[in-house]
């Protein structure tokens, strides 16, 4: 028997099969079944010393139950390490308690996940004021990947030699430098003033280095859509001659496409990291560089439970 194994959930199944064939390991999907009165049974199958579990988490209550399920009775059937591979990991953006009487939910997950797994590895969680991963996860191995190796990999060569990538805010500077070095691009910022969860004030302070230049406007997550279509009025306004962007976590529905287009953008594509009709780059060659010390020696790279 493999002493490595992939267990997914169902709606990550396409992005877990290519993974385990990249690393030839084998793969069975969670078994869920919803009773009446909406609790889950929960059934893994084969078990191995070191288990993977594939499970992207959006929309994600059901899920964190099915999962936390799944590590039991992966623990009680012999695994020994339990990595969680969350392409997009729940729960990050309330880092703080706003306003009196609001529960932190990234400490919470922390706590929650820390207690389930050994190691978590996701990809640009939103970890604003937070600096490090690390920090949600304080007792197990964790890892924040960034997307930007398989973008450029994907965008490589597609790209007009005069394109900027532009990032939506101050806080994306990191990233959006990072795509544009491995991509030979200039990179810009905008400044955003948030008015609520759906308005957003966007600006730059060169708009006239976009005067007929195409961009390629990056961002980490697109749910409602408000920061994309501002900064995509924003450079239209400028002079702009198209605008193409590329997220990493395509969480708005689908519907928003129109006014993404009717903003400006010519083209959307997103990572795989979540399951959306714009996926077009692959995440598992980035997991697979992660996941290889697992493969090489497993249980080796770290305290198993």
């Amino acid at each position: 028997m493999s002493a490595v194994r992939i267990v997914a959930l169902p709606e990550s199944s396409e992005a877990a099969r290519r993974l385990a064939v990249r690393l030839g390991v084998p793969i069975d999907l969670i078994e869920l079944h919803r009773f009446p009165d909406g609790e889950l049974r929960v059934r893994v199958g084969d078990v191995a010393p070191t288990m993977l579990i594939y499970a992207s988490l959006d929309r994600p209550n059901d899920k964190l139950i099915a999962l936390l399920f799944a590590c039991e009775a992966l623990r009680r059937g012999g695994a020994q390490r339990i990595v969680l591979i969350a392409p997009y990991l729940c729960y990050m953006r309330q880092d703080t308690a706003f306003r009196p009487g609001e529960a932190i939910s990234q400490r919470v997950i922390g706590q929650l996940l820390g207690r389930a797994v050994d190691r978590v590895i996701t990809v640009d969680a939103h970890l604003h004021r937070t600096p490090e991963i690390s920090a949600v996860f304080a007792d197990i191995e964790a890892e924040n990947l960034s997307a930007a190796p398989a973008m450029a990999a994907a965008l490589s060569g597609s790209l007009a030699a005069d394109t900027i990538v532009v990032g939506p805010d101050a806080e994306s500077l990191p990233w959006v430098s990072n795509l544009a070095s491995r991509l030979g691009c200039d990179c810009a910022v905008a400044t955003k003033t948030r008015r609520d969860d759906r308005t957003v004030e966007v600006g730059f302070a060169d708009p006239t280095q976009f005067v007929l230049r195409p961009v390629l406007l990056v961002d980490d997550i697109v749910s409602s859509g408000g920061t994309l279509i501002a900064c995509a009025k924003a450079l239209r306004a400028a002079g702009a001659t198209y605008i193409d962007a590329v997220i990493t976590h395509a969480l708005f529905p689908l519907g928003m496409l129109q006014a993404f287009s009717s903003a400006g953008i010519r083209t959307m594509r997103s990572t795989d990291s979540v399951a959306h009709p714009t996926n077009a780059i692959a995440l598992d060659a980035l997991f697979a560089e992660a996941l290889h010390n697992e493969l090489v020696s497993p249980l080796a790279s770290g305290a198993s439970r």
